[in-house]
């Protein structure tokens, strides 16, 4: 049976502004330290020094600058919590998650074949705004679907990385052309300010 305490790793919520523990193997989230663990292999994880309040170095150098967005989220075995409000237990695979996703995207782009490839130059196109409002309000896995998928302003720093590339680089009005892989799952993100 293989080591627990290579599998886990102390992270640091932004949202919350507290540590938390994340298994590398299952991508289980946990606020308290998992049971398995000493004291000792506890103090010997990646990113301990969190636990007696250090504090992460900022990944991104703060901006003033602040978006407002909404988003879809497909959620897949492999997210971080495979959970949400309408499924106690995400079992679809990261292709099936895509495929929901696609099938989105042509709905809020009619005549389009779905999402570009990775790698492809393709302008973001401009859904109508309620459309994708209630496609998140019935279909996104995330909490804010009760909100039409709105995450309300944030600045550079509050999102994971490429869901914050993704959204800075979009217009108000503009979706991702792109689906946006993040450790939450699959997302189409659209800039509503």
């Amino acid at each position: 049976m293989a080591d627990p305490s290579k599998e886990w790793g102390v992270y640091f919520s932004r949202t919350h502004q507290r540590p938390y523990f994340r298994s590398s193997v299952t991508n289980e989230s946990l606020w308290e330290a998992p049971p398995q663990l000493s004291r000792e292999q506890i103090a010997s994880l990646p990113g301990a020094e969190l636990l007696t309040g250090g504090k992460p170095a900022p990944k991104v150098p703060s901006s003033s600058e602040k978006i407002s967005a909404s988003h879809l989220l497909i959620k897949h075995r492999g997210s971080r919590r495979p959970s949400s409000w309408k499924e106690s237990h995400v079992t679809r695979t990261t292709e099936e998650a895509y495929e929901i996703l696609a099938g989105h995207y042509r709905e809020l782009v009619p005549g389009s074949t779905g999402p570009s490839d990775e790698g492809a130059s393709v302008p973001n196109p401009k859904p109508d705004r309620a459309l994708f409002e209630q496609l998140a309000l019935v279909h996104s896995d995330c909490s804010s679907h009760a909100q039409a998928g709105a995450l309300g302003s944030f600045g550079r720093g509050a999102m994971q990385k490429p869901f914050e590339d993704a959204a800075f680089a979009l217009q108000p009005g503009e979706m991702t052309s792109k689906i946006v892989s993040t450790d939450s799952g699959l997302h189409l993100i659209y800039r509503t300010a």
